[in-house]
């Protein structure tokens, strides 16, 4: 459904990216992708935004290195340019939404979700978000400062992005008096990943459902 495009950072500078689109004065979604790279499954989760009647950009945010071993992907995701990476690529991929969607959300899983966060925080252009499974260094982007409507999507068997560390977080958007929505699930880490040995079909569905509850009235 979708395609790779090109898309104008603040900086200056140019980001690959797959689009799958719904039409003009739909609204927009940025897909943030795992630490495995822009792959198929993230480019699928584009696909089904634009058959909910959104258009999706995923920015490719390793710059076409994709893999499936997980040494090389946490090589990748440590390599990564976390504040370029939110402040230009995300940036630049919620403004080049906004040039045929009026409002735009950001979204992402595990890494993506983390950076679903510091866009939060930092992505002037985002009116919603909702975050899968990660969260990000407090000093890279405090919760309490988060200025849109978040709904966050958690499991209870991650030793990752752990259930105290969701309480943490709950606690900041609580105490800040952000909006917000923190769901949590009998599954465990990428649980809403069809290509993961934790994908919970009924977990991940319920996810979705909620997601699609939560965005409608912030950005349609």
């Amino acid at each position: 459904m979708g395609s790779m495009i090109e898309f104008a950072r603040p900086d200056g500078g140019r980001t690959k990216g797959y689009l799958a689109t719904a039409g003009q004065e739909r609204p927009g979604v940025v897909v943030i992708q795992e630490w495995w790279g822009l792959n198929d499954q993230i480019c699928g989760v584009a696909d089904r935004f634009a058959r909910a009647g959104y258009n999706a950009l995923a920015p490719d945010l390793y710059k076409g290195r994709v893999t499936t071993q997980p040494e090389e992907a946490n090589h990748l995701m440590t390599g990564l340019d976390f504040a370029g990476a939110t402040q230009h690529d995300l940036r630049g991929a919620a403004q080049h939404l906004m040039k045929q969607s009026g409002k735009v959300a950001v979204m992402g899983y595990c890494m993506g979700g983390a950076l679903t966060i510091a866009a939060a925080v930092h992505v002037p252009e985002a009116a919603a978000a909702v975050c899968f499974y990660g969260i990000p260094p407090k000093d890279f982007a405090d919760p309490a400062k988060m200025r849109v409507p978040i709904q966050g999507h958690f499991a209870n068997k991650d030793d990752w992005c752990t259930p105290a560390a969701v309480d943490d977080l709950e606690k900041a958007l609580r105490t800040a008096g952000n909006q917000h929505e923190i769901h949590r699930y009998d599954a465990a880490h990428a649980f809403a990943n069809e290509r993961s040995a934790a994908y919970d079909v009924a977990c991940a569905n319920l996810a979705w459902e909620r997601m699609s509850a939560f965005l409608k009235p912030l950005i349609t």
